[in-house]
């Protein structure tokens, strides 16, 4: 508690309201890289047929996409709590406007390949400074700040399917390069985000310092508790991969509706997560972390069960109500993870946004296999008991604000 309380007060130090402008402008810097993240699994449909894959081979995509976004975040965390790069951003967003020119201009599934990796890279250096910038500008409010930061991304990964239904779908793989104006745009509010971080790099580096300083070794209590969080990260990530993936095949094999018609109910899963993430990271400032994952993750169970069973209409008004209910959890659990262990925002943004991008993508793999040798249907039958994960939520301590 000792150093969450030096934290505070260095945060306190550092801005003494929260910095509205720095917020917008990160919530809606992280919509557009989550926008043109979402453009790999949104034009599914379309290089299925044109590439003749199968669902193996489009978890494969999914995978390389969501092991390159995972595998460095924890890395470029941990390098960041202790020399924090203003402009890194920047270059991030450079990479992902590469990856997308590449993806437009793919003739072979290895190109494929490789421009999911590039956008996945990029994803990889934006999300751990950007959740630190943000915690610097929450003025204390750190679970408000960090919802909002995530509705931009949410918002963006909404955004991105419905797009592609109206822009790609008509004009073909070739249009996803006109996205690539949206990664300039980014890297231009980046640079200015850059330069407003840059005049408290300083007192950032000193706080590193002192964080690095009185570290110590991670108690047990606390390494298990990271642990559960991790297991509860698995259940939403599983379950929001199955979405991402396979929702659009499930819909047009199920009832038989058009691609724009699935991917507009796509539209429709992710932009409820979007405002399930604001809610839960306001009450999770108000009545408690441990509630919110208690609620979060339980709560979305009877939904996820009988949403096989649904018909058209029901499974639109279930996948809403599960959307919101589960992406609540992810502001609580990063904002619990980083008062477990204080002085390691990059590491712990990294580590989750990481695990949160992994696991996805380890999950829409297996999922893939498991729909070719089976059905969809099944996956989603199977993947309904997914958030019985939840019962973890009981080992956590109750992390309580002094």
């Amino acid at each position: 508690m000792q150093k969450l309380s030096e934290e505070a007060a260095a945060d306190s130090t550092a801005l003494q309201r929260t910095a509205f402008p720095i917020l917008v402008a990160l919530s809606f810097s992280h919509l557009l890289n989550d926008l043109m993240q979402s453009l790999v699994p949104a034009i599914y449909p379309i290089i299925k047929d044109a590439y003749h894959l199968d669902f193996g081979q489009i978890g494969l995509i999914t995978f390389t996409f969501q092991l390159t976004a995972s595998l460095f975040q924890p890395l470029v965390g941990a390098y960041t709590d202790r020399n924090p790069q203003p402009y890194s951003l920047v270059a991030g967003m450079g990479m992902t406007l590469l990856g997308l020119i590449v993806l437009a201009n793919a003739s072979s599934y290895g190109m494929l390949i490789l421009a999911a990796g590039l956008v996945g890279t990029g994803s990889s250096i934006f999300h751990p400074e950007s959740t630190r910038m943000a915690r610097l500008a929450s003025g204390g409010r750190h679970g408000f700040a960090q919802s909002l930061f995530q509705v931009g991304g949410q918002t963006g990964s909404a955004l991105g399917p419905l797009l592609a239904a109206f822009i790609v779908v008509p004009h073909g793989q070739g249009s996803v390069a006109w996205f690539s104006l949206a990664a300039l745009l980014a890297m231009i509010v980046l640079f200015h985000v850059g330069q407003w971080y840059a005049r408290r790099t300083l007192p950032r580096r000193n706080s590193a310092a002192a964080s690095a300083s009185g570290a110590g070794q991670i108690r047990p209590k606390v390494a298990l508790a990271v642990a559960i969080l991790i297991f509860l990260m698995f259940s939403k990530s599983a379950y929001s991969a199955s979405f991402s993936s396979y929702y659009t095949f499930y819909l047009m094999g199920q009832f038989n509706v058009s691609v724009q018609a699935s991917q507009l109910m796509l539209f429709l899963f992710l932009v409820s997560s979007a405002a399930g993430s604001l809610i839960g990271g306001h009450l999770g400032d108000r009545i408690g972390r441990r509630k919110i994952i208690w609620f979060s993750i339980l709560g979305a169970l009877p939904f996820t069960v009988a949403l096989p069973y649904m018909n058209l209409i029901w499974t639109g008004v279930f996948t809403v109500i599960i959307a919101m209910i589960m992406a609540s959890a992810f502001p609580a659990i990063l904002i619990y993870a980083m008062e477990l262990l204080p002085g390691k925002v990059g590491m712990i943004a990294g580590m989750f946004y990481g695990l949160s991008f992994g696991l996805g993508g380890l999950s829409a793999a297996l999922l893939g296999e498991l729909a070719d040798v089976t059905s969809i249907t099944t996956v989603y039958h199977l993947c309904a008991f997914l958030p019985l994960l939840g019962l973890l939520t009981w080992f956590l301590p109750d992390i309580r604000r002094r």
